[in-house]
């Protein structure tokens, strides 16, 4: 079954790009309408975001999300199996800084429905002159995709590090003047995180970021791959350095990251990633909003 699957995004992989969206923005059509755990997620979150919102308004903006989040999921199959060239059709990259530079530099980025377009950046390397691309990934369920999807991730010389990895081979990572990709804007888990402010909600939030800055005295640089205007493609934006980050309290640096998110989210909020519980961990003892008995 699993070699199935692997033979099914092949061939997903070499349909012509316009026919590819539109499969993806199909089961997106259908994803929306079928009633379970993750439609429910998607509408809580966007309850909790935009309380301004009236229920149609709701239902509108969580189709629109399904259908990009289908349009995605299809383009996997170029991300992880597609050519140099297929990516570069896809992904335009567009950078305020010298990628060549060797300067030690994190790339933060965002879980908008385009997150895995940061690829884009280690099929250019050899070519454009840039280091490799460091960047986490979250062990899957199933040993054989986990294997996979790291070796696809790699294939262009890119390095993927488990985020319960070893510390010490990320700070010499970024030292090497490598790219480190971090995007820490989902729930993680209590370690090492605090509660900052997300739309208004005190939200578990890593602090990774500030703390690699601050160690390595590394540039911190936004990241956001997200749709173009005609939704031709993606643009891979990075942003010049924050100016004053790291500063000296790493829950001040994290709460402004944060702000950063919700700024770029309403911008385009059916590209971000609504399915995930953002808001799974609330402090004190409030009441997980995704629970099923609310």
């Amino acid at each position: 079954m699993n070699h199935l699957v692997v033979v099914f995004l092949k061939l997903l992989s070499i349909l012509p790009y316009k026919l590819l969206v539109s499969i993806g923005y199909g089961l997106g059509y259908i994803a929306a309408r079928i009633p379970g755990e993750r439609n429910r997620v998607v509408k809580t979150n966007l309850r909790l975001c935009f309380p301004e919102l009236n229920t149609s308004e709701i239902d509108l903006l969580s189709k629109q999300h399904w259908r990009l989040l289908g349009r995605s999921l299809v383009e996997k199959s170029i991300i992880w199996l597609g050519s140099k060239k297929q990516l570069s059709d896809m992904i335009e990259v567009k950078s305020a800084v010298d990628l060549a530079s060797g300067k030690p530099r994190i790339l933060v980025n965002m879980h908008f429905t385009g997150i895995e377009g940061s690829i884009i950046l280690s099929a250019l390397a050899k070519q454009e002159g840039w280091p490799r691309t460091s960047g986490f990934f979250q062990r899957m369920k199933s040993p054989f995709f986990n294997q996979k999807i790291i070796e696809w991730r790699n294939r262009f010389g890119g390095n993927s590090i488990d985020r319960q990895g070893n510390s010490k081979q990320i700070i010499r990572e970024i030292r090497n003047g490598d790219f480190i990709i971090i995007a820490p804007d989902i729930d993680l888990g209590t370690k090492d995180s605090e509660f900052v402010p997300f739309f208004g909600i005190e939200t578990n939030t890593i602090t990774t970021v500030s703390r690699l800055a601050k160690i390595t005295g590394a540039d911190v640089c936004m990241m956001a791959t997200t749709l173009k205007a005609d939704a031709s493609g993606y643009l891979c934006e990075i942003s010049e350095p924050l100016k004053d980050f790291p500063s000296l309290d790493p829950i001040t640096d994290t709460a402004r990251l944060n702000q950063y998110f919700e700024k770029e989210v309403r911008l385009r909020p059916a590209e971000y990633y609504w399915v995930h519980k953002r808001f799974k961990n609330p402090p004190g003892n409030k009441i997980n909003p995704y629970d099923p008995s609310i």
